[in-house]
């Protein structure tokens, strides 16, 4: 079967989740600074009928960066064209994209840290100077083409806004950086999930549900869907405290909302490194992952909950840790 096919199931479930998705800033759950700062730079570019500066959101995975950028658009009442940076190779892969926005747009460039540096610097002159600058040809016979661009908002966004250069960020105007979700607003985002999808959940469930998440909506959001499976096959469809027990032990999810990798991570520092310091590439390749997914998806939560220290010889496990998961420490 071609991959690209998809079964109705499937485009149901795209569906279910562009509907979770808020389209309007008022309807966005949490990080009430950007929002309110967001508002007002959007009113103000609407007032004057130019297009918003370039913005730049940045955060840990999950907190929402694309569906801000779509609202952007939608408050603007502009359209949206997306890209990400792991696509953009080549100065024709961003020419490409450039050449089709319409005087207002909203470009959003996702893993916008990963766009080439050579390829990076032409988007210099069409963020300042909305023109894009290519080189065709060889050495010999180079030669230059400027290309009008029509005013545009470029919406940037990255886990690692330590990986930008220095010209790229300081051409965005507005930058946000996006933290990690409260358990109440957690709450209210898995209770409209709960609307949205029309599975019913109590309210000890829902807090319950978002102490479990990392502080993360794409979490919360994905737990449910799983939990509301375990309450439909294993319950009469309503999610209780019961249900949710049930089913984050089948999914390997804690108390604190630890899965089986973050145990894995904390124990293998433990007991192979006697508690660190350890680098990270040792870490990844004892616990066969990623050394970018470790940074990126694992490693930022436990550092807020504490269970993990960063020091100039390594990652440490911290006494929290070792007591969450009942080890003893050894002198």
């Amino acid at each position: 079967m071609d991959d690209r096919i998809l079964s109705v199931e499937q485009l149901n479930e795209d569906i279910k989740d562009l509907e979770i998705r808020p389209s309007k800033i008022d309807e966005y759950i949490g990080q009430d600074e950007v929002k309110d700062n967001l508002s007002v730079f959007i009113e103000a570019a609407k007032m004057r009928g130019e297009a918003l500066d370039h913005v730049l959101l940045y955060g840990p995975p999950g907190l929402g960066k694309t569906t801000l950028a779509y609202i952007i658009a939608n408050e603007l009442g502009t359209n949206i064209k997306t890209a990400s940076g792991p696509s953009i190779e080549k100065a024709g892969d961003l020419a490409a994209v450039l050449s089709t926005l319409e005087p207002g747009d909203v470009l959003f460039i996702d893993e916008i840290h990963r766009i080439p540096r050579f390829v990076e610097e032409i988007l210099y002159s069409a963020m300042e100077d909305y023109v894009l600058d290519i080189v065709v040809g060889n050495d010999s016979s180079s030669r230059n083409i400027r290309i009008e661009l029509p005013p545009f908002t470029l919406v940037g966004a990255t886990t690692r806004a330590g990986d930008l250069s220095s010209p790229l960020r300081d051409r965005f105007g507005i930058v946000c950086k996006l933290n990690y979700y409260n358990i109440e607003d957690l709450t209210k985002i898995i209770k409209r999930t709960s609307n949205v999808l029309d599975s019913p959940i109590n309210d000890a469930a829902a807090i319950s549900l978002a102490s479990r998440s990392r502080g993360t909506p794409r979490i919360a959001n994905r737990l449910f869907k799983r939990v509301r499976d375990f309450a439909l096959v294993k319950g009469d469809g309503i999610i209780d405290d019961e249900i949710i027990d049930m089913a984050l032990s089948k999914l390997k999810v804690d108390g604190l909302g630890l899965d089986e990798t973050d145990h894995n991570l904390l124990r293998a520092i433990i007991e192979k490194f006697n508690g660190g310091p350890v680098g990270i590439e040792a870490i990844a390749a004892s616990i066969g992952e990623e050394q970018t997914t470790i940074e990126d998806v694992y490693e930022p939560y436990l550092l807020q909950m504490g269970f993990l220290k960063r020091t100039n010889r390594g990652r440490v496990v911290t006494n929290k840790a070792y007591e969450h998961l009942g080890i003893e420490r050894g002198e």
